[in-house]
């Protein structure tokens, strides 16, 4: 029990450090980057997703609101998990409306940045901790920055300014209002939707982002 009790502790330890070195520096690469590699490293070294960091102030406000508006409204008054938001997902499963997504961006950042790709409880609690550590050390600010540059956007592409380059040809600063909410609308499924070809379910979520726009915050 003593052994466990110190190797629990030493885990707590490092965890927290872990994440506090983050809200100064910004992460080399993702638990999802590096386990991708680990399992695909002869063909990994040539096809590292394509990334270039950006400070959250040299990202366009339009793709900050949009994502705030696609995948997180209620971010800034949480503290990392939405529970309006599971309650609603409850309904839908009980109610056999189909499953939705509850988590928030504070909980979808500590997954990528920092466990394992694989769905079990374990990886489940990992997350909950995580995004508990997260919202203590990170400010929101912090935390949507970190999002915006290591999220999954389809094609090889991780972060705002890659897929802004390859969707459409000018940098994550210079994005418009339009092209901000298609890059947000394709973010549920990105290997599988496009920004560039839209259907019409992502045509639909765009102008639904487009009008939840008007009344997100811009976080600085």
């Amino acid at each position: 029990m003593r052994w466990g009790a110190w190797t629990l502790f030493i885990l707590c330890l490092l965890t927290v450090l872990q994440v506090f070195s983050l809200r100064f520096m910004d992460p080399p690469f993702t638990a999802v980057t590096a386990w991708n590699w680990i399992r695909h490293s002869e063909t990994a070294r040539h096809n590292q997703p394509k990334s270039s960091w950006q400070p959250l102030k040299k990202i366009s406000p339009h793709l900050r609101k949009a994502v705030l508006a696609g995948e997180d409204q209620r971010f800034l008054s949480h503290h990392g998990f939405d529970f309006k938001e599971l309650n609603q997902a409850i309904k839908d499963m009980a109610l056999k409306k189909g499953a939705r997504g509850a988590s928030t961006i504070t909980m979808q950042v500590a997954r990528t940045v920092f466990l394992w790709p694989n769905r079990s409880w374990l990886r489940k609690a990992a997350e909950a901790y995580y995004t508990v550590l997260i919202e203590i050390f990170w400010s929101k600010e912090r935390i949507l920055e970190i999002y915006l540059n290591t999220v999954d956007w389809g094609s090889g592409l991780m972060g705002a300014e890659a897929a802004s380059r390859k969707y459409f040809h000018r940098t994550s600063a210079s994005l418009s209002r339009p092209q901000a909410a298609l890059l947000a609308a394709i973010l549920p499924s990105p290997d599988k939707w496009s920004p560039t070809n839209p259907s019409a379910y992502v045509s639909m979520r765009q102008k639904t982002i487009l009008k939840d726009m008007k009344r997100m915050p811009l976080l600085p």
